[in-house]
């Protein structure tokens, strides 16, 4: 065990290029699919937080329905729509990194949506009361809510990276763990588990319980000073 955690760290310090193109692979596809995830998440979550109109209360009970979506559901999903079988073959996304992306905002939006939800609902009174005081119309009123939720939308991005860096069902199936081209953090790291070798998965294990560190230091970061401004 020694021998293989001193491998790993050798491996990282040595910039494997394997492990590079594995851990290049795995933030491109997590940094794009929370930041869709959050320009998709926060309008719908702070509109079901904050709005009432017909049929909200289906569609929240539809988005927290795919909150809980396991990752193979969603991965069966897109295979079905886009394997050479599927609707949608025709753009060829099949075993791809863009058909990754697309799998993870499914599986994330949901969640940005629900934790914004729950937020801007919490803080939706008085911020109204504010805005009908100053005589703000929808627009103006819809960009002061933002304003008021900034640190949970830090927070949700936060969320939702965490929950696509480690995912490894949905990914993992649209993908195909392809070398040098669909395979990320979590699905070589079952694979090197299985090839036996122990170093290249030890050390991605290393980088991504590193990566989860500093995220959650910045979010206790971001949580103190929130604290502070309070």
């Amino acid at each position: 065990m020694k021998t293989a955690i001193r491998k790993a760290i050798s491996l990282i310090l040595s910039k494997d290029a394997e492990l590079l193109n594995v851990l290049g692979t795995t933030v491109r596809m997590s940094l794009s699919s929370s930041l869709v995830a959050l320009l998709l998440g926060v309008p719908l979550g702070i509109l079901l937080g904050t709005s009432r109109f017909r049929g909200k209360n289906v569609i929240s009970v539809i988005n927290r329905t795919f909150m809980a979506m396991p990752p193979v559901v969603c991965g069966l999903l897109f295979y079905i729509l886009f394997s050479g079988v599927g609707p949608l073959r025709a753009f060829h996304l099949m075993y791809s990194v863009k058909l990754m992306i697309l799998a993870q905002i499914a599986l994330i939006t949901p969640i940005v949506a629900g934790n914004m939800e729950s937020f801007s609902a919490s803080i939706a009174a008085p911020v109204m009361e504010t805005a009908k005081g100053l005589g703000l119309k929808k627009g103006k009123t819809f960009l002061l809510l933002m304003n008021e939720c900034v640190f949970q939308i830090f927070f949700a991005f936060l969320l939702a990276f965490s929950r696509a860096i480690a995912e490894v069902g949905a990914v993992s199936m649209v993908g195909g763990a392809i070398a040098w081209k669909t395979n990320v953090m979590t699905t070589s790291i079952m694979e090197y588990t299985n090839k036996g070798d122990m170093p290249r998965a030890m050390g991605l294990g290393i980088i991504l319980m590193v990566i989860a560190l500093i995220v959650n230091v910045i979010t206790h970061a971001v949580e103190k000073k929130v604290a502070r401004e309070k």
